[in-house]
């Protein structure tokens, strides 16, 4: 069956399981109707056995009496089944559903097949004509109908019971409702021929003669299909005999739903004084709805229309009471042809004085005719009036008007309500449906909508009341200005407040810019006035990735750490995976998160409102609104870094540049072997946030160019706050956390400049810090300490430079050490001390490292410039021969001038670049600053270090009776081919066998290596920008050998690997460590020192005296050397007593500072 069709497939699939042809047609007949996609689960066993079901219940009926059966869920079937067989007969269906909808059952499937069936006098089923259409049937034949419906589960047997008599009760109601239609439609014709014909015999009842006029035809148009006529009975006014009147039905009057048993009379003194006033009202007719709902046809509230009784004096003695529906003819009808009706709608039309064929008068005359026809019928002339023209005088404007109407028995107050159509919303007609039953003492409500094309929308809500609690006085001004104010349109008050802080002007264009870009959620939780907020901030977005911040507090939160932190940024979206940890840094907890998307006509605006709750002990947020604000921008534009020193905007009260300094600090303290991880540092700082207050200020009074102090009260201050400090040092519980704020204290007084409070050109904060520190008031550092010491730190890079004289020199490297580089660069100073004892300068040495993209060249030449612009930032200059301070710095020690740098590893070709950014500070040294530039000389590409260190190789090699450049020999070394000292070394002779070497990231093993061709391949990384061994062509690699990364956890031992490392034949892996503890004791013919580190130290000596501590593990004795000769181009590789113990045992082996000297003496 095609999706969408009716059932009639569903016979198709189950007629195969039916027991002939008879019950074949049966099942066709029964799915007939039912939509495939209510069938699509159902199995045909399914179908077959309810059919069969249905026909078992209808096997045994009396005509006149329906069967119903209400079963409970069972097995597969998890919903409850309704069953009916009854009479076929209007509105059945419609009733029987309507009340299950009173009981909120929904209905999963509704089958009623209508069946011709024969019976037995006993009622008993003999024939099911399931071929046969019910208007083919023939005398003896029976008309059914057979319901079947799926609801929700009804599990309780008390429920279902109930559920049993009020379906009972309906079908009883419909029946008897069928059964007396024509005799209740003919007591209406009567009733009209009775009324007319008194009316022309001059005897009619003491009324209007036009009101005569439009009961009668009022009958007549009921009866012509207008009216479905449920219930009629008649009434009389009788004496109660104690001076009170009943009203009482009168016996045998009754039909359809108002045939069942004679009703107690009612007294009028115990009716609402309005319902016995109505009674005892001498008008002829009377319209209204009554105060209970069909059961019939459909679930609304019943008409009512009464005819009063006249005796001969003109009294009221009783009534003829219709009850019923108006049908949708009713509805359709124009309210110039509507019986009683008409007559209010041409007074109004001549009271308005409007011609029907002119603009308003047609206009009014719509009104009219969308007026509720309920209303109609009910309303008095001058209601109607006043109502249709106020509707027609609101023409083109937006607002809400309401109209309000008591029913003259108290039971229930009209309420129609126009009002914008973009208004009416489901949203809004709760919140008026609230409204209206608080404020009328409501204790029911009904309504109906009518939304046409026109401007305005029309709600019609009738609200029951309770005539022994009806509303006081109704102030329907005050009530209509209270639904226009719940039913306002975003938009509207979006709109006005744009008026009230802006002016008409320019309301009207930033309305224009944003009345469709909000989207629905973004309305649902912002006001209009929050919205103007936002919209300060919209405007001044307008490149793409530009951002915007806003820390404010939560309208709809009591607890005041809870807070509010949007985020706007315009045509480029944000990944909440990088906005968490930002938030996160700053110690808030993120409680939600809300994205919208503002689409402006020049592209969206992204809007993250985060709730966040602030940590405990936070500041008050007025206080750090701002601070927050601007520390979220810094670190998303990589001015700052994302780390716990963030929490102490919030803590402390600092703003994101006075974070950096404790920041930096906590950077050199990490390089100075601190034994405390960042994470406990930021941990002692936060927990202290008054200390950490403190010590900014103290900085910023040593340091700070615009405080306007002399000296002598700089330092005044200084000692106060040094005081107030170490007050509140004592009071700090923690032994290790007094540690680490006593070394702030220490370094920010060993300080003595920085370039802090230097602007660029644009005035921004330089996205670098220098300090400039005097190692010799830092206890803490380890030995030798320089005399002067330079770090730069940078969320990109991080940087030292040392030097051990006022006039030193010595080269900047670009290292990949970021853990520990200030200990690789105080170990080369260190052997440059001792090589330059007898030379001027003294030893000076510089690195840094990459922090974002290491290993990449471009980023490297921005973080070198920044480096060495850090330096120069601190550095006094000479012009004109006169010392000449760098701006926006504060001394706190005398004249330095003297800068210079060199080449180093990494930095071969950058010495050019190093004078450019001299040239630009205008320092006094020029392209002197730098040596090796273009100017000078490549140290790299010179080779002078590993030239010379040659030179002692050979000489050893000659005294051993072998020549290096002739002969081949076996190596094995410490460094990579794109260092200097080693990628030279390993270039001085083409008979070089390298058979294993190392450094900090890879181990390489080629055990027996082809010269010329590994000779090539070492020239081919030399020549490479940068490299590593894992760069090297291992199709070059000799059997047995291979590249391994120093992290891997064990390396395997093949035979050649073990043969030439001189290893027992048991090994057949060795851990990184321990393998390059082998490579360091191999026989072979050289070792070729070109690395960073200590590698060899005496028997005698502990690790810790060697000062390594990175390569504690990796460390040798000298003893245990067994190459025949050491070629050191590296400094620190042995330590002295190291190289004696291996010189006494037979080795050759100079010291570095000799080995290296050429490269020393060259720059110098």
């Amino acid at each position: 069956v095609a999706k969408g069709g009716n059932g009639g497939g569903a016979g198709g699939r189950v007629g195969a399981l039916a027991d002939g042809d008879q019950d074949a047609n049966l099942v066709a007949r029964y799915w007939r109707f039912a939509f495939d996609e209510e069938l699509v689960d159902r199995t045909p066993e399914g179908l077959l056995a309810a059919t069969y079901a249905h026909r078992e219940l209808a096997e045994q009926r009396v005509p006149g009496e329906p069967k119903l059966r209400i079963s409970p869920p069972s097995g597969e079937q998890q919903r409850s089944v309704i069953e009916i067989v009854a009479d076929d007969m209007p509105f059945l269906v419609n009733s029987v559903t309507a009340a299950l909808h009173t009981h909120h059952l929904d209905l999963h499937l509704l089958v009623h097949p209508v069946m011709v069936v024969r019976r037995d006098p006993d009622g008993r089923l003999t024939e099911i004509a399931a071929e046969v259409e019910p208007d083919d049937a023939i005398d003896g034949d029976i008309v059914e109908s057979w319901i079947r419906i799926e609801i929700d589960p009804v599990r309780d047997p008390a429920d279902r019971e109930r559920l049993h008599a009020e379906l009972q009760r309906v079908m009883t109601d419909v029946r008897v409702a069928v059964e007396d239609w024509l005799p209740m439609r003919q007591r209406a014709l009567d009733l009209a021929d009775e009324l007319a014909a008194a009316r022309d015999a001059g005897t009619a009842p003491p009324v209007p003669e036009k009101d005569l006029t439009d009961s009668v035809e009022l009958l007549r148009w009921l009866a012509d299909d207008h009216f479905t006529f449920l219930g009629y009975r008649e009434y009389r006014l009788v004496d109660t005999g104690d001076g009170d009147k009943a009203l009482e039905a009168v016996p045998g009057s009754g039909l359809g739903i108002l045939r069942q048993a004679q009703t107690a009379p009612r007294r009028l003194s115990s009716m609402a004084p309005e319902a016995a006033a109505k009674v005892r009202e001498k008008r002829l007719l009377i319209i209204t709805k009554a105060n209970s709902r069909s059961t019939v046809h459909r679930s609304s509230y019943l008409d009512y229309i009464g005819f009063k009784v006249f005796d001969d004096n003109g009294e009221v003695v009783g009534e003829r009471r219709f009850l019923g529906l108006f049908s949708t003819a009713a509805y359709r009808t124009s309210v110039r042809e509507l019986p009683v009706v008409k007559r209010k709608v041409a007074d109004v039309l001549e009271r308005s004085g409007l011609s029907p064929r002119s603009h308003l008068g047609k206009n009014l005359l719509q009104i009219l005719e969308s007026y509720p026809r309920d209303e109609l019928f009910q309303i008095t002339t001058d209601d109607l009036y006043h109502a249709v023209i106020g509707v027609l005088r609101m023409a083109g404007r937006r607002q809400l008007r309401l109209f309000l109407r008591r029913d003259g028995y108290g039971r229930f107050i009209s309420c129609l309500i126009y009002l914008p159509r973009d208004r009416f919303t489901t949203q809004n007609q709760l919140r008026m449906q609230d409204i209206l039953l608080r404020e009328l003492n409501g204790v029911g409500l009904d309504y109906t909508t009518r939304v046409t094309e026109s401007m305005l929308a029309q709600v019609h809500f009738i609200v029951r009341t309770d005539p022994s609690n009806p509303p006081t006085e109704v102030d329907v001004d005050a009530l209509a200005q209270r639904l226009a104010e719940v039913t306002r349109l975003w938009d509207d008050d979006f709109r006005l407040a744009l008026e009230r802080k802006l002016g008409d002007e320019q309301a009207k264009k930033l309305h224009a810019r944003y009345v469709e870009a909000f989207p629905d959620g973004y309305r649902d939780h912002h006001t209009p006035q929050a919205a103007l907020e936002d919209l300060a901030k919209f405007e001044l977005l307008e490149e793409p990735g530009q951002l915007e911040l806003r820390l404010v507090s939560d309208p709809c939160e009591a607890d005041s750490s809870v807070v509010r932190f949007k985020i706007y940024r315009f045509g480029e979206p944000m990944m909440l995976s990088a906005v968490l940890p930002v938030l996160h840094s700053l110690g808030v907890q993120v409680v939600d998160e809300r994205p919208y998307e503002i689409q402006r006509a020049d592209g969206t605006i992204y809007l993250y409102d985060f709730g966040l709750k602030l940590p405990e002990g936070a500041r008050a947020l007025a206080e750090i609104r701002s601070h927050v604000e601007n520390a979220f921008s810094a670190v998303w534009r990589g001015e700052a870094e994302v780390d716990g020193f963030n929490e102490l905007v919030l803590r402390a009260g600092l703003t994101w540049r006075q974070v950096v300094v404790l920041r930096a600090y906590a950077k050199y303290l990490r390089q100075a072997n601190t034994v405390f991880s960042q994470e406990y540092v930021e941990a002692a700082l936060i927990a202290h946030p008054t200390i950490a207050g403190l010590l900014v200020e103290l900085f910023d009074n040593r340091f700070c160019p615009t405080l306007g102090l002399t000296e002598e009260k700089r330092q005044l201050r200084a000692q106060e706050l040094i005081s107030a400090i170490r007050q509140q040092l004592d009071a700090v519980a923690s032994l290790n956390q007094d540690r680490i704020l006593r070394a702030y204290l220490t370094l920010i007084q060993a300080t003595l400049r920085t370039n802090f409070y230097q602007r660029t050109s644009e005035g921004r904060p330089k996205p670098y810090v220098a300090f400039k520190l005097d190692p010799q008031a830092v206890p803490e550092l380890p030995l030798p300490r320089p005399k002067y010491e330079i770090f730069v730190y940078s969320p990109r890079f991080e940087g030292v430079h040392m030097r051990f004289g006022a006039v030193a020199r010595g080269g900047l490297r670009w290292s990949d050490r970021r853990e520990d580089f200030r200990t690789e660069v105080l170990g080369l100073v260190k052997a440059q001390m001792v090589k330059n004892a007898v030379i001027v300068p003294e030893g000076a040495k510089g690195g840094f490292v990459l922090k974002r993209r290491p290993g990449d060249r471009d980023e490297a030449v921005a973080c070198y410039r920044q480096f060495i612009s850090g330096m120069l930032d601190v550095t006094d200059n000479i012009v004109g021969g006169a010392i000449v301070p760098p701006r926006d710095v504060v001394r706190h020690d005398g004249d330095d001038p003297y800068l210079v740098v060199a080449a180093d590893k990494g930095t071969a070709t950058f010495s050019d670049i190093a004078n450019d950014v001299a040239a630009q500070y205008g320092f006094w040294l020029g392209d002197a600053f730098a040596s090796g530039g273009s100017s000078g000389y490549d140290h790299k590409k010179m080779g002078i270090t590993a030239r010379g260190a040659w030179e002692s190789v050979k000489r050893h090699f000659r005294t051993l009776g072998v020549d290096v450049q002739s002969q081949d020999f076996t190596v094995v070394g410490i460094g990579d081919m794109s260092g200097d000292v080693f990628g030279n070394g390993m270039l001085r002779s083409p008979h070089i066998r390298l058979v294993a070497a190392f450094d900090h990231r890879h181990i390489f093993l080629d055990p027996n290596p082809d010269p010329a061709a590994s000779y090539a391949e070492r020239r081919r990384l030399f020549h490479l920008p940068r490299s590593s061994w894992d760069d090297y062509d291992r199709s070059l690699i000799s059997e047995g050998g291979g590249v391994y990364p120093r992290t891997a956890k064990s390396v395997p031992i093949s035979p050649q690997v073990r043969a030439v490392l001189g290893l027992d034949e048991s090994v057949t892996a060795l851990s990184p460590a321990e393998l390059i503890k082998a490579i360091l004791q191999a026989p072979v013919d050289l070792l070729w020192n070109g690395g960073i580190g200590t590698y060899v130290k005496a028997s005698t000596e502990s690790h810790a005296e060697v000062g390594d501590k990175a390569n504690d593990a990796v460390r040798i004795d000298g003893r245990q050397l067994r190459v025949k000769v050491v070629g050191e181009g590296g400094n620190l590789g042995m330590t002295q007593r190291g190289r004696v113990e291996y010189a006494l045992r037979g080795g050759l082996v100079n010291t570095d500072f000799i080995d290296n000297s050429a490269g020393v003496d060259s720059s110098d």
